[in-house]
């Protein structure tokens, strides 16, 4: 029977935020509000939580899942080639809604999904994730929400689709927000804008002049 807390709440937030983070470590799933829109999240290095999470969502192994991070400084751990543009754009937008894709460590032991050596990383502007990512440390998570229905603003949209397949549902009330993240690969010499989302082209070129966009 999935738990549910209002992080609103001091008292059910901690409770919440603990009972989160052992779910985590436990190999289960978990929603957590963000900046964007809700979020079913799992361990990252867990390849076994995040089969479920993909299949929690009906989801395939050829839209891989995103990480969220609590703090700029994981990426050491987590990538490598990380250009000085790149670090430009963490610097200039994190934590906030933008997705770096990214060559990530040879030498990590994850799955999540067909990455082909890449991984699409964030740090959310949102408290209680962040409490529980500096907690428990990097997570898969993607938007709650079952394949090709909208992405929940609420936890009650999330839950509504996602049931019991989450052991914990952090309820921060409506997101300050239901624009997604937008995501620029950093993989490449000239970083590329994949989808223009809550941080739009413009402003990403005041950082990066020469930003291309996808077709």
């Amino acid at each position: 029977m999935a738990r549910r807390y209002d992080t609103n709440d001091a008292t059910d937030r901690a409770t919440g935020l603990r009972e989160a983070a052992s779910a985590v470590r436990r190999g289960e799933l978990v929603v957590l509000p963000t900046d964007t829109v809700y979020g079913i999240g799992a361990d990252a290095f867990s390849a076994e939580a995040v089969a479920d999470l993909l299949a929690a969502k009906g989801r395939g192994r050829n839209m891989p899942t995103p990480v969220l991070i609590g703090s700029p400084n994981t990426l050491h751990g987590l990538v490598t080639d990380f250009s000085e543009l790149a670090w430009d754009l963490v610097d200039a937008f994190w934590p906030g809604a933008l997705t770096l894709v990214a060559r990530q460590q040879p030498s990590l032991q994850w799955d999540l999904g067909d990455t082909r050596g890449t991984v699409a990383v964030r740090m959310p502007l949102h408290p209680v994730a962040i409490e529980l990512l500096t907690e428990v440390g990097p997570m898969a998570v993607s938007s709650a929400n079952l394949s090709g229905h909208p992405a929940p603003e609420n936890c009650d949209a999330a839950q509504g689709m996602l049931g019991d397949s989450v052991s914990v549902y952090l309820d921060g009330g409506p997101t300050p927000g239901i624009v997604p993240s937008s995501i620029v690969d950093v993989s490449r010499e000239v970083p590329l804008l994949l989808r223009e989302g809550a941080i739009t082209a413009d402003e990403l070129r005041k950082v990066v002049p020469d930003l291309e966009v996808a077709n």
